[in-house]
């Protein structure tokens, strides 16, 4: 893991063929196994790609050197919503440098907890590696990150956490993710024989080259990289989930499409997020990709709202919007039967606002039959609007009732 301005970390080889558990030794094998990543500001604004078979990511959403002030790195949220397109199970950790007293970690986490982008229940570690440490400020820290909805783990190196906390009774409590490198070579997979041997160690940090160039690697081996994405948090889910490889094409942008002229900082994610659009129908309107540099003064095709832009067909109540959708004015109220997807907009591909629970409702002012399902339109606040699919086009389904 790196910080700003942070020089390369010496690290002390342990060598180990085992670790423990809570109640005795254990032989070392990953109890899940899945291989993730862990990334910051230094990986950019998205993020870099291991091999594809990564099954989790920990992004830094920033952190404290002080113990009072906190600072935010600039990519995390766009490294959440890139690592979630993957499909990969998004995490999130905070630098955690000189915090002694519980005051300051409540300060620190007042400040940062309401900006986790990650779902409830998933990981937000803090990384303990520098500064002076409060073993109670710590676990005080971990209960705070508990009670707020998430789950919290300890990262650091063994040696530095045995002398600066108490680490026995913080892996009594919280799952530990710990790092050991046995050299700088390029390494995919783990290397047991330079294992930090520990009680309750749930992840393994076993490289900072897990690519050319540097990328840190880590293996699961409790399974709580799962965590926020379990069947509870995350259920089978009736619509297809947003997968960017089989994103349908858009269809051409109508004549009735605004522009905008891209500003310094801007990203596909930021435009489309401002105009309540999907990044991945953004880019397609403008034949590109989100992979495609965007330059200041650059003007891209944009969305026109549908309040202001409504293209008349046949009466004042149907029109079509600007990828050549037809949509009918009615208003009612949806109640779902099953798990479904609340979106940004009225396509599989786009981003998610919520899950919605069956009995849960949603209030609708027109509906739309595209890409083999009957979509309604939820009007949202400032002028936007949720999507949900509520009936399969083709087999006439319904995914709950009407009223």
């Amino acid at each position: 893991m790196f910080h700003k301005n942070r020089l390369i970390k010496i690290l002390t080889v342990v060598f180990a063929a085992v670790f423990f558990v809570a109640g005795g030794a254990t032989a070392v094998h990953a109890a899940v196994g899945d291989r993730g990543t862990d990334q910051s500001v230094y990986q950019g604004q998205w993020g870099r790609t291991g091999y594809g078979d990564e099954k989790f990511q920990i992004d830094q959403l920033g952190g404290t050197v002080n113990g009072w002030s906190t600072y935010t790195q600039w990519t995390y949220p766009y490294q959440v919503q890139s690592g979630i397109a993957r499909g990969q199970h998004v995490h999130t950790y905070i630098w955690w440098q000189n915090v002694t007293t519980n005051a300051q970690a409540d300060s620190v986490l007042n400040q940062l907890l309401p900006q986790v982008k990650t779902p409830r229940g998933s990981i937000v570690a803090l990384d303990v590696e520098s500064g002076y440490q409060n073993t109670w400020a710590i676990q005080h820290a971990c209960d705070r990150i508990r009670q707020a909805g998430y789950t919290p783990m300890v990262y650091g190196y063994k040696n530095y956490l045995l002398n600066n906390t108490n680490l026995y009774y913080l892996s009594q409590h919280e799952q530990l993710w710990l790092a050991e490198y046995p050299d700088y070579a390029v390494r995919r997979y783990p290397n047991y024989h330079f294992f930090p041997s520990f009680n309750n160690v749930g992840v393994f940090q076993f490289t900072s080259t897990y690519i050319y160039g540097g990328l840190d690697g880590d293996v699961d081996l409790t399974g709580i990289t799962d965590s926020g994405y379990t069947k509870n948090t995350n259920p089978t889910i009736t619509q297809p989930a947003q997968h960017p490889a089989t994103t349908p094409k858009a269809q051409p942008a109508q004549s009735n499409t605004s522009t905008y002229t891209v500003r310094y900082g801007d990203s596909w994610w930021s435009i489309a997020n401002r105009h309540g659009m999907n990044m991945y129908t953004l880019a397609q309107i403008n034949g590109r990709s989100i992979n495609s540099m965007l330059y200041p003064g650059q003007t891209l095709r944009i969305r026109a709202n549908q309040q202001t832009a409504q293209q008349s067909i046949n009466s004042g109540s149907t029109w079509r919007d600007s990828l050549g959708d037809v949509w009918h004015s009615e208003r009612g109220t949806f109640t779902a039967n099953t798990w479904l997807n609340l979106r940004w907009g009225a396509r599989t591909s786009s981003s998610r606002i919520a899950l919605l629970a069956p009995g849960q409702t949603v209030k609708y002012d027109a509906w739309s039959s595209h890409d083999g399902y009957v979509w309604v339109r939820q009007p949202r606040s400032n002028n936007t609007y949720g999507y949900v699919a509520v009936r399969n086009a083709v087999t006439h389904q319904p995914y709950g009732s009407f009223k």
